[in-house]
């Protein structure tokens, strides 16, 4: 059968860019590390893929939810720690006050330190983040859990202005946690420890003065159910930390899972890479030098 140079050279060119496309095509797998360059080159896998990079971009965003979640726990923490130590440091004072050998001169020495940590619990309430927001208000954060007004009577001039709103950050599919915590309950404390600071401060005050004696009692009740109050928020800081370290652990598992499924599925065998690319070498070699031989040939060769 006798073949046309025209069909021979356009059988031919096929041939080569055959063997050049998929030379070019393995070459970039390698130096990639890719299987998949392009959608088309394999649909299915490219499918599951997507899904699984979608999988993790999610898992990602809950774990950095996570962790800043977990930074404003602890630094709410510290903040309510402090508050502790405050409310702890003024109730050893009116225990002191309290002491009936006492005389006025004492009694009035105890003012500095009492104003000292009533302004200290004030402004530790009314601690601002690096934002610039409030953080003891509630999800009122642009406004000052505590207000001040110093025209109000003794025993009422500091009031609670947040609320008891909740911020909720989600953790998980269909989980959320609160990154948030009022101080709502200290403008009780702080206006028992202001009517300490009056009685104390009056001329020829002792231990016996009937006002003093009421001021001090019921300052002492409100130290120790300040205490109980902030306490209480940073055992529960503890509880939800622990959860979310765990939360965190397992989204860490499927994340590792998933990266290691898009490994399996996308990375490029290199051995087989590498066999396939010396065959179609080889072809290509081979039907460049069919083409230079066959093109050479004429019916003076077989005469």
């Amino acid at each position: 059968m006798r073949i046309a140079t025209s069909q021979f050279q356009a059988t031919m060119n096929r041939g080569l860019q055959y063997n050049q496309t998929y030379i070019a095509q393995l070459t970039e797998q390698m130096a990639s590390g890719n299987r998949i360059q392009v959608p088309s080159d394999d649909p299915i896998t490219n499918v599951r893929m997507s899904r699984l990079n979608r999988e993790e971009s999610i898992v990602g965003q809950y774990r950095d939810n996570i962790a800043a979640v977990k930074i404003r726990l602890q630094k709410n923490e510290t903040y309510l720690t402090s508050m502790v130590g405050d409310i702890s440091a003024s109730r050893d004072l009116l225990v002191w006050a309290a002491d009936g050998s006492n005389t006025s001169k004492d009694l009035a020495s105890m003012v500095q330190s009492m104003v000292s940590i009533r302004d200290s619990l004030y402004y530790s309430g009314n601690v601002r983040d690096q934002e610039g927001r409030y953080v003891f208000s509630g999800t009122l954060t642009n406004t000052p859990a505590l207000d001040y007004d110093p025209a109000a009577a003794v025993g009422s001039r500091y009031t609670y202005v947040g609320n008891n709103g909740q911020q909720q950050v989600v953790v998980g599919n269909g989980i959320t946690q609160t990154a948030n915590v009022d101080v709502q309950g200290l403008d009780v404390l702080l206006n028992q420890m202001d009517t300490s600071i009056f009685e104390l401060q009056q001329p020829g005050v002792t231990p016996q003065t009937p006002s003093l004696q009421a001021a001090i009692k019921a300052n002492l009740d409100g130290a120790d159910a300040g205490i109980d109050l902030i306490s209480g928020k940073i055992a529960s800081f503890g509880g939800s930390q622990n959860v979310l370290s765990t939360l965190d652990g397992n989204h860490g598992n499927v994340s590792l899972s998933n990266q290691i499924a898009l490994r399996d599925l996308g990375q490029l065998d290199y051995g087989i890479a590498a066999s396939e690319l010396n065959g179609y070498n080889l072809a290509l070699q081979s039907t460049y030098k069919a083409y230079s031989k066959i093109s050479n040939l004429s019916l003076f060769n077989v005469l």
